[in-house]
């Protein structure tokens, strides 16, 4: 019995695209593994941004700094 965790930031994600991650990985462990979708469980967890970092930093924060290094 697979159980894939899928982890995204709270910033909007759609039914649909929940929908989409869910066929998606899903159909991945049945090409992959050959694991049967009945018995395969996806689970999304939505996380508040403030409790979500990178590189050492908030997401924000990380974020903000990327977008100023792009800019230089």
């Amino acid at each position: 019995m697979p159980y894939i965790n899928i982890q995204v930031t709270k910033e909007g994600v759609s039914e649909s695209q929940k929908r989409d991650l869910i066929k998606g990985a899903t159909d991945l462990l049945v090409d992959v593994l050959d694991k049967s979708p009945a018995t395969t469980f996806v689970v999304i967890d939505e996380v508040d941004m403030e409790n979500w970092g990178v590189g050492g930093l908030p997401v924000e924060a990380y974020r903000a700094h990327q977008s100023r290094d792009q800019s230089q």
